[in-house]
């Protein structure tokens, strides 16, 4: 059977979803424990991690936040966040390696990444020697063994694809030398951030990457790979994360998932943008926000069939496409209200996408010279959230 675009997929998850329920094949619990609760779950840890990860709207103090931002002493604060996107992510390698060949790439203090970008995020995190990675992941064409069907059993299993193929690119780029240099990083004060879902408590949970890499625990490196794949899996489309926690003494497995179920760029916690005296370092002398957006947020037009896939499948495009549309615009206003300067790239043409191929070879690269020569060109980055190509 040929491979189906996500959207599609998407779709045809949200479908099977509301029609019949199967229960998952792995116990996450022992069968002789009472069921979890909410209190539990949500005061849930890692085990031997310490504060590895907050929820993305914890309640925050001014010294909580201290310990998660950076603690180098630049000219200024850089922050890159990455979208997700999936193919799209193209986008943002051809951004990282044009940057690159400029010579005007900084050194950020903070990446951060949801979905696809957190599958890139820890290579933005490391620098211009890890552009090659990318560029061989993202327009190379080895992005096809992604979509692997699981049809017909797909339909009542945890997932419509495989995770095999996600699994084993995350495990051969992200190996033991890459988490020594993250943590090597993290001492020197830089932060590399990634969002997950906690399916159980419909929260977004941020994790610290460098603290993870820099624990010096046994399983640190599949607890990274684990939270970058859960990151990247499509709820429905691929299979959920098990990660092990424990709470009050009890172990169990938290469920997670793709990250951009929350939110599609992770920004700042919700409790410094409301914040009414915002939680920026005083001795920085300026904060940059460059938020890379692996996708088109202008209108696309496009003949939407009267079916059902086709339309769940246009409508939870339109649905992603506003959600980051809103979280531009806080990040906006925050920047405005704390004086940093913003900085938002995305993807401003329409580019032909096959319905039959989600990970399209063409397509990456297209978008991928759409980076490159955008960001050579000068005019790719725009400073203030654009969202439509024309005026009404």
């Amino acid at each position: 059977m040929r491979p189906l675009k996500i959207s599609v997929l998407v779709g045809l998850a949200a479908v099977v979803a509301t029609i019949v329920w199967f229960p998952g094949s792995e116990p996450r619990i022992a069968a002789t424990d009472r069921p979890l609760d909410a209190t539990e779950a949500e005061e849930a840890s890692i085990a031997g991690y310490g504060e590895i990860r907050i929820y993305r709207d914890a309640r925050i103090t001014a010294g909580d936040v201290r310990d998660w931002t950076p603690t180098t002493e630049p000219d200024g604060l850089d922050v890159l966040m990455i979208s997700g996107g999936g193919a799209g992510g193209a986008f943002s390698v051809g951004v990282l390696a044009a940057w690159s060949a400029s010579g005007t790439r900084p050194q950020f203090d903070v990446v951060t990444g949801v979905s696809t970008g957190a599958l890139i995020a820890p290579f933005a995190f490391l620098g211009s020697d890890s552009d090659k990675t990318l560029v061989h992941l993202f327009t190379s064409g080895v992005a096809d063994d992604l979509v692997a069907t699981k049809f017909p059993v797909g339909l009542i299993g945890s997932s419509l694809l495989r995770s095999t193929p996600l699994r084993r690119m995350v495990e051969d780029t992200i190996t033991p030398a890459i988490l020594r240099r993250v943590a090597d990083q993290h001492r020197k004060g830089r932060r590399l951030l990634v969002l997950t879902t906690n399916l159980d408590t419909q929260r977004a949970v941020v994790w610290n990457m460098g603290a993870i890499a820099n624990s010096g625990r046994p399983n640190a490196l599949r607890l990274f790979q684990d939270v970058l794949i859960a990151s990247a899996s499509i709820p429905g489309i691929y299979p959920a994360v098990m990660i092990e926690a424990e709470s009050g003494g009890r172990r169990f497995q938290e469920i997670h998932s793709d990250g951009g179920s929350t939110s599609q760029v992770l920004i700042l916690p919700q409790a410094i943008l409301a914040s009414t005296n915002p939680l920026v370092p005083s001795k920085r002398q300026s904060v940059a926000f460059h938020v890379i957006v692996n996708n088109a947020l202008i209108p696309e037009f496009a003949t939407t069939q009267n079916r059902t896939l086709s339309v769940i499948a246009r409508a939870y495009s339109i649905l992603l496409k506003s959600q980051i549309q809103s979280e531009l615009t806080i990040l906006y206003n925050y920047a405005k209200l704390t004086g940093a300067r913003f900085h938002l790239a995305t993807i401003g043409a329409q580019v032909p996408y096959s319905m039959l191929d989600p990970f399209n070879t063409s397509y990456m690269q297209a978008v991928y010279n759409l980076g490159y020569a955008g960001l050579l060109a000068g005019n790719l980055w725009k400073d203030r959230p654009v969202f439509a190509d024309r005026r009404l």
